[in-house]
């Protein structure tokens, strides 16, 4: 074998236990009991302190590059994720430009990321007013499903779709079984809302309501109902839509549903006047909300936990005014998520098989990548070496994002990422080794 890891602690199929993993050819080949016979080229042996993990998926991730790349970038963004225990990122189709709405955008994409990416790389497509003909293309050309908002974006360049274009996208993803996926926000929900302006996070609160999200979430589902389509929400923030995602998925609506780690770790409580740091939308809220997201994980109504890595300059957040309605609503924290997960989940009484299943197999499994988010045979050999009991403080001048801003700047954290694998080479940040992944006929939606 090409290598061999013998750990004290790993996360397999079979929870976390001794093991020796053999590797070949960038693939898992034996996943055996500690003391197996297993020989190869390299041996690596990990001690009791650390825990071998399979590399961690991230699927929601804003790369921002080709057009907005002082915002970050696919060499940056990759390196950010190797140093956060992620071996395989899927880029949004927005914020670059172009976006990835048709398949000629899709190309230009590509070719930027080419040769940069230090883990590897999938694409999600764009759905948008307009360019409904384009979506059987891009599917065919290896996109891994399709994003749409049901209000602004943000960016001009990637406009909503309102309830008839909505439908008339998940009608025509049905006939490929392409699945879609929807930023769910109620645009009109949000206009009767008040104006969002001014330092006060309450305030800024108050104008993305929990109802605005409630009701976006349920047009999706009676949708996706309708339709028969695959359909995954991004970053729910709401806990008041648990039940209607539980009911929908035992009605046999083909549904998913994703967080974030700032919903799981910050509160609106604690954000204090101008901290435009914690802007994103949906928004942070209280610490109730909370709660009821992580008994939502524990009930399996969540399936995954993703960053939603949406990063920008300083100046866009509007330290100087500490304006929340004129600031960029985003958060960076790819290179953060295990731990900043790991930190909450522990003091609930989770374990690390858990946050694997959340941050790796789910995730893995709702973009079809079967190679992926596994520590088992046939899989590839992605994979962390996590140290657990460690603590750090979060230095954004550390961070190997572009730029040095983080609402988790000064916060300490639990578990520090040793090294990062892929196909059975460890990560250093300085040879790309990543490759751009595309969806394959044999990938399937079901979770493991």
């Amino acid at each position: 074998m090409d290598l061999v890891i013998r750990a004290a602690r790993a996360v397999t199929a079979a929870g976390e236990v001794p093991a020796t993993v053999g590797v070949d050819e960038g693939r898992v080949v034996a996943v055996e009991p500690a003391g197996a016979a297993l020989d190869g080229d390299r041996v690596l042996e990990l001690g009791e302190d650390v825990v071998l993990l399979p590399g961690l998926v991230d699927t929601h991730v804003h790369v921002n590059d080709p057009g907005r790349t002082e915002w970050e970038g696919f060499a940056s963004a990759t390196r950010a994720a190797a140093a956060g225990g992620v071996t395989t990122i899927v880029d949004m189709p927005l914020n670059s430009l172009p976006p990835t709405v048709d398949v000629a955008a899709l190309e230009v994409k590509r070719k930027t990321a080419e040769g940069r990416v230090h883990v590897d790389v999938g694409f999600w497509g764009g759905a948008i007013p307009g360019n409904l003909a384009e979506l059987r293309g891009l599917h065919e050309a290896g996109v891994f499903g399709f994003k749409s908002f049901l209000l602004h974006s943000g960016v001009d360049e990637f406009p909503p779709l309102d309830a008839r274009g909505l439908e008339e996208a998940m009608t025509e993803l049905r006939t490929f079984d392409g699945m879609i996926i929807v930023h769910a926000e109620d645009s009109d929900a949000i206009e009767h809302a008040p104006d969002p302006h001014g330092e006060k996070y309450g305030d800024f609160l108050r104008s993305r309501p929990r109802g605005a999200e409630n009701v976006a979430i349920a047009q999706v589902i009676e949708l996706a109902r309708k339709t028969g389509v695959r359909a995954h929400i991004l970053h729910l923030s709401s806990s008041d839509a648990l039940p209607m995602v539980e009911s929908a998925r035992r009605d046999g609506v083909r549904l998913t549903a994703e967080t974030c780690p700032h919903y799981l770790s910050f509160t609106a409580e604690e954000i204090g006047d101008g901290a435009t740091q914690f802007k994103c939308c949906p928004p942070i809220r209280e610490a109730e909300n909370r709660e009821l997201l992580w008994q939502g994980l524990a009930d399996g109504v969540i399936d995954c936990v993703v960053t939603d890595h949406s990063p920008c300059t300083p100046e866009l957040k509007r330290f100087d005014s500490g304006d929340f309605g004129l600031a960029w609503g985003g958060i960076a924290g790819l290179q953060l998520g295990l731990p900043a997960v790991w930190t909450q989940a522990r003091q609930r009484g989770f374990a690390l098989t858990d946050v694997v299943r959340w941050m790796a197999g789910h995730p893995a499994a709702q973009a079809g990548l079967r190679r992926k988010g596994h520590l088992a045979p046939g899989y590839d050999a992605d994979f962390s070496v996590f140290a657990p009991d460690e603590a750090f403080v979060v230095d954004v001048a550390k961070l190997k994002h572009r730029n040095p801003v983080s609402a988790y700047h000064g916060r300490p954290l639990a578990g520090v990422v040793r090294s990062t694998w892929l196909r059975g080479e460890e990560i250093t940040g300085e040879d790309p080794a990543g490759v751009l992944l595309t969806r394959g006929e044999e990938l399937r939606w079901r979770m493991p």
